[in-house]
């Protein structure tokens, strides 16, 4: 481990201590995750290309043999949340003092813990000790900002409880469980890409997968190397995923692909998208429909032109997303377009919003050595128009979940 690696390792054992008493049993982490291209494309079964982030939820754990789980948050006011395995249910979290409601950051670990209940993979009560943790949470990954601090979240637990009973999950089953916390437990009707991401995802490379059926693919993706730069803009405009617009965006997709006949609208093909249009009687789902399937169109576009080795010509097709998800899907805002239009004028290669979208953050391919000069532009020019200062960082593809230990 880095030294970096190390002092997150410490500062989670530390707080188990003064937390839980005792020792962990080990500490495990997920990363949070950028998309380089294909938004709202995963639940409809069509193609992305995320790559992890260095920012991870850190999650230190040890076994309980009394149904109990108990988790701590560093990073949210509060006390320890005391829950009871066997109470977990959609809409009843299952804490102490009343049904705990499904509200908050702690619906997440719940969620995991009742999707692996509900699979049979975590101990019950069949006669034999019931199974519980005690967690204690610690993340970097920037809540609100459209990097998937709630994945990270759901998959350092998954890898943590993995890790503490032998569960022999595989990253992708890992994922799909936690999705289903996701969908079902916290109420968020989000795709798979966010959770495989956290799981699959490694150092230097992004990640092609279909979403359908989840064949994936390690592209090579260092920019270093080439000399470019993946910039993050968070803008500090938070988002919420559960209040109805990102759902509403879904079920208009849905009903698009029942009105055209076809399981999802991947199966949409590109060359008969206006005569798909066409069909269309309520004008309402049209600008969706084009958005998902062009966008699948421009992943297809981006992994042509990485397999060629012409990353710089992705710039375009980057901001072309946007502009869709801007003007079809309609989940941008002022700042995020912001950002687009004035790293573009500053001479980056591309730019585009990246995630749910409502806020969040924006992603910018520029040349290293104009990294620095398309920074300050950006930030002068949200000075200039009276928001908030942005968060830049950037983005180095990461390793997914892991035990950080060993």
């Amino acid at each position: 481990m880095n030294a970096t690696a190390e002092a997150a390792v410490r500062q989670a054992v530390e707080g188990f201590r003064a937390v839980h008493g005792g020792e962990p049993a080990g500490v495990w982490a997920a990363p949070g995750r950028v998309n380089l291209i294909g938004e709202h494309t995963d639940y409809n079964d069509g193609f992305v290309m995320p790559l992890a982030l260095p920012h991870t939820t850190r999650v230190a754990a040890a076994r309980r043999d009394d149904g109990v789980l108990n988790v701590h948050s560093a990073d949210v006011p509060g006390d320890t949340v005391r829950l009871h395995v066997a109470k977990l249910a959609p809409g009843v979290v299952g804490g102490d003092g009343g049904d705990g409601g499904t509200g908050g950051w702690a619906a997440y670990p719940a969620g995991v813990v009742w999707a692996l209940r509900e699979a049979g993979v975590f101990p019950g009560e069949s006669g034999r000790a019931a199974g519980g943790a005690d967690l204690y949470v610690h993340s970097d990954v920037p809540a609100g900002a459209g990097l998937s601090s709630s994945a990270a979240l759901e998959v350092a637990t998954a890898v943590a409880l993995d890790g503490l009973y032998g569960l022999g999950l595989t990253p992708e089953r890992t994922a799909l469980l936690c999705r289903r916390a996701e969908n079902e437990f916290v109420g968020v009707p989000s795709g798979i890409m966010d959770q495989m991401a956290s799981a699959c995802c490694t150092a230097g490379h992004a990640l092609y997968l279909d979403t359908r059926d989840l064949t994936c693919r390690q592209v090579p993706f260092d920019l270093a190397a080439e000399g470019l730069r993946l910039l993050v803009v968070d803008t500090r405009v938070q988002h919420a995923l559960g209040d109805g617009e990102y759902a509403r965006r879904r079920a208009g997709c849905e009903a698009a692909a029942a009105a055209l006949g076809v399981r999802a609208l991947r199966d949409v093909p590109y060359g008969e998208l206006d005569s798909a249009l066409a069909r269309l009687a309520d004008p309402a789902l049209r600008p969706l429909v084009r958005h998902v399937v062009t966008e699948d169109q421009r992943v297809r576009e981006v992994i042509t032109r990485l397999d060629a080795g012409e990353t710089r010509a992705i710039g375009p097709v980057l901001t072309a997303g946007h502009a869709s998800l801007r003007d079809d899907f309609a989940v941008s805002c002022p700042e995020l377009d912001l950002v687009v239009e004035t790293a573009v004028a500053a001479g980056a290669l591309g730019a585009r919003m990246t995630g749910g979208g409502f806020g969040g953050s924006a992603i910018v391919l520029v040349e290293e050595a104009g990294a620095e000069e398309v920074g300050a532009a950006v930030t002068d020019a949200f000075a200039a128009a009276g928001h908030r200062a942005p968060r830049l960082f950037e983005a180095v593809p990461s390793e997914g979940a892991r035990r950080l230990d060993r």
